[in-house]
């Protein structure tokens, strides 16, 4: 069963800070795996990688083809159903809009001394998409991943998936095709984001890769920051609901276990200042997890990770919702910029009753490649910048040296550069 919490009893500030510091990443020490995994993928190139997909997705890249070709992608959006095509497109659309707002501006302007100071936005050269096959194949976040990129004037994105038996989520194919992948590699794990890094014999190299996956990608990922950029570490998914008793409990219910599904690991919690509701909620959830296809995960996530916190009212839920800095965070009441006004730590927010949280995984636009695990924090969502880095300028006359110069030799000379003042000083007049 889910904690069930009220935030009036004795014991409260003490449970209330076992569920924040509760660990829910995967328990594997994989570390050690995942330096040898990297170490000989820089070594062997493709033969480490051939070798590793033999061994883990039981099939011969040679036999199968290392790359999905164009006209299979083609094909894959060919043979969607118009609603699924049109779902996917108008998902396209509505993520390029929003991201196209995030594209920053250059500046260059002279300031009061008489030097020009600016700064010059551009992309990164290349790009890589981790994709995960299995439970998690997702063209969702395969559209979330490459757009931004696209939007920031990334030229050229490379993709990697595991392709277990050599076979492809035909739904992953179409939704790289609309999103206008150029190259698709049937490699994964750890290895893969290793070939995106260091780059081998057919896989050439990236400058940032972003995209979902288990702890071992996870861990290739953080073990590979500083050889590229990466768009986070993340964990678990996780959800907070705060909702009043005006709430169908049935809606409520179902946003809690949109998280559930993902995941044993993830989390759902509700806080809430009517006890009726909370018990309706409790029972719609238990009313609907038999009939969900994903039951199994959804029940272990509920049961382990879930939890129900009654507040005395919910103003004074939002410093605890701060302290557990949430992933995903629903505001289900008449006024949600009251309580918005209130938040400093979430990924994103879904404001009022009518939006859930499952309309941003999909069509919305905003991003839903979040910060998990309190990292909401310090870090935000992937965004256009993860793809662009900013290059400062400055440029000086002689008035301009004469003006600020001579304080640059006097902390170069305190600084005990010699070299560092004189040129300087050399300038002056």
């Amino acid at each position: 069963m889910p904690l069930r919490l009220d935030s009036r009893d004795a014991g409260f500030a003490a449970a209330f800070s076992a569920l924040v510091d509760a660990r829910r990443e995967a328990d594997e020490d994989v570390s050690r795996d995942v330096t040898a995994i990297l170490k000989r993928v820089r070594a062997e190139g493709d033969a480490a990688l051939a070798d590793y997909t033999q061994r883990f997705d039981r099939h011969d890249l040679e036999a199968s083809g290392w790359s999905v070709t164009a006209a299979e992608r083609r094909a894959a959006l060919d043979g969607l159903s118009t609603e699924l095509r049109d779902a996917l497109e108008l998902a396209a659309a509505r993520i390029a809009a929003y991201h196209e707002k995030q594209r920053p501006q250059d500046s260059d302007g002279t300031d009061s001394a008489g030097v020009r100071l600016g700064a010059r936005w551009s992309a990164v050269d290349a790009a890589g998409l981790y994709v995960p096959g299995g439970r998690a194949a997702y063209p969702s976040s395969l559209l979330m991943n490459v757009i931004p990129a696209r939007v920031a004037g990334v030229e050229r994105i490379a993709m990697v998936t595991p392709t277990p038996g050599g076979e492809m989520n035909p739904l992953v194919l179409a939704a790289a095709e609309i999103a206008g992948i150029g190259e698709v590699w049937r490699v994964g794990g750890a290895q893969a984001v290793a070939a995106l890094a260091y780059g081998t014999e057919k896989i050439r190299p990236v400058d940032v890769i972003v995209g979902p996956g288990n702890a071992w990608v996870a861990e290739a990922k953080r073990q590979l920051y500083g050889v590229v950029g990466i768009d986070m570490v993340a964990g678990p998914s996780e959800i907070v609901v705060v909702a009043d008793g005006r709430n169908d409990p049935d809606w409520t219910a179902a946003d809690l276990l949109s998280q559930s599904e993902h995941d044993p690991t993830s989390q759902s919690i509700l806080f809430t200042d009517d006890a009726a509701f909370a018990d309706a909620v409790a029972t719609a959830v238990e009313r609907k997890l038999p009939k969900l296809t994903t039951r199994e995960t959804a029940t272990t996530s509920w049961n382990a990770n879930g939890a129900i916190i009654l507040v005395e009212d919910l103003v004074s839920a939002m410093p605890f919702v701060d302290r557990l800095a949430p992933e995903h965070l629903e505001l289900a009441v008449d006024d949600p910029d009251a309580l918005f006004a209130l938040v400093r730590h979430a990924g994103s927010v879904f404001l009022g009753r009518m939006t859930p949280e499952a309309v941003g995984d999909y069509v919305a636009g905003p991003n839903h490649v979040l910060p998990t695990g309190r990292r909401a924090r310090f870090s935000s969502g992937l965004s256009v910048l993860d793809f662009m880095k900013r290059t400062s300028f400055l440029a000086l006359d002689q008035r301009a040296i004469d003006a600020i110069g001579p304080a640059a030799v006097a902390l170069a000379k305190a600084e005990g550069l010699p070299a560092h003042a004189a040129s300087v000083a050399l300038r002056l007049k």
